[in-house]
């Protein structure tokens, strides 16, 4: 929506038209950022989403083996070993396997770049800008 008005032709025109037309243009433009932070936050939400659905992929599988898995490695070891030793192998195995799974979930939501919409945030600043530069010419 690009206005080709030259300042002269602006300058002819009733002060009542033109706060009506730079209120038209700034809903406009207000929308227009709504509508691409709700697109730029609906992409992150989806690569969150991913990330979040590894970490509880990773506890459900971690609780589901935790029992029975236990329980046969521990008696496993237990053979070789006393009971408290291989019971606590067990465990370091366990808690490593759910780091490894824990960080590599975090990675994927730390891809998302964080809730801010970045997009929206230059384009907003891009028209900060362009107001700015707009608001010294009209003063010279």
């Amino acid at each position: 929506m690009a206005d080709t008005t030259t300042g002269d032709e602006l300058r002819d025109r009733p002060l009542g038209e033109l706060v009506k037309q730079l209120a038209s243009e700034t809903s406009t433009l207000v929308r227009q950022e709504l509508d691409l932070a709700k697109v730029e936050m609906t992409e992150k939400g989806k690569k969150a989403r991913a990330g979040a659905g590894l970490i509880g992929g990773a506890t459900v599988l971690a609780l589901a083996a935790l029992g029975a898995f236990t329980a046969f490695a521990i008696l496993a070891l237990a053979v070789v070993l006393p009971g408290w030793a291989a019971a606590l192998i067990v465990t370091g195995v366990y808690a490593a396997l759910a780091g490894v799974l824990a960080l590599r979930g975090r990675d994927r939501i730390r891809e998302t770049g964080g809730p801010v919409p970045a997009e929206t945030k230059r384009t907003i600043e891009e028209d900060l800008q362009w107001a700015r530069t707009q608001s010294r010419s009209e003063t010279r």
